[in-house]
């Protein structure tokens, strides 16, 4: 077998591409060792004896799956953690997530008519104060205020 190094090496040049890259088709070998200038190669080119193999990517298959856990709750205890909770996630926007689904949901009560206005305006008062944890939290409380003032 020639050595063709000189060829593959301005091949390359010619396709752009590395050195690792360029393909020869094995059956016009001969042809490729003829070669000597760059136009010669250029022509083989033309004609699809010297090809440059598809550049290669990284799968992001692994990836797409380790989101997928990630986003149920797997892969995040405290052995992955490097950031303080205040930096992982703000506290400031953990608030406004809550508070807006409660201010949400007791719109929604009101509309219903499940509570009335004046009911409505103590809870929101009781809401942007802290009052209640979550959404589920918020209803228990307003179903035994309803209670209380039938």
């Amino acid at each position: 077998m020639s050595d063709l190094a000189s060829q593959k090496r301005m091949a390359a040049a010619i396709l752009k591409c590395g050195i690792n890259r360029v393909w020869f088709d094995p059956e016009r070998q001969a042809d490729i060792e003829g070669a000597i200038s760059r136009n010669d190669l250029r022509e083989l080119v033309a004609e699809g004896v010297i090809k440059a193999h598809p550049v290669k990517g990284n799968s992001r298959g692994r990836a797409r799956a380790r989101m997928a856990q990630r986003s149920y709750g797997h892969r995040k205890g405290p052995g992955r953690r490097k950031g303080a909770a205040g930096a992982r996630g703000s506290s400031k926007r953990a608030w406004i997530r809550k508070i807006r689904a409660q201010r949400r949901t007791l719109r929604e009560m009101r509309a219903e008519g499940t509570i009335e206005r004046s009911l409505y305006r103590v809870m929101y008062r009781r809401a942007s104060g802290g009052q209640f944890r979550s959404v589920a939290h918020l209803t228990a409380h307003v179903e035994t205020m309803a209670g209380r003032m039938k």
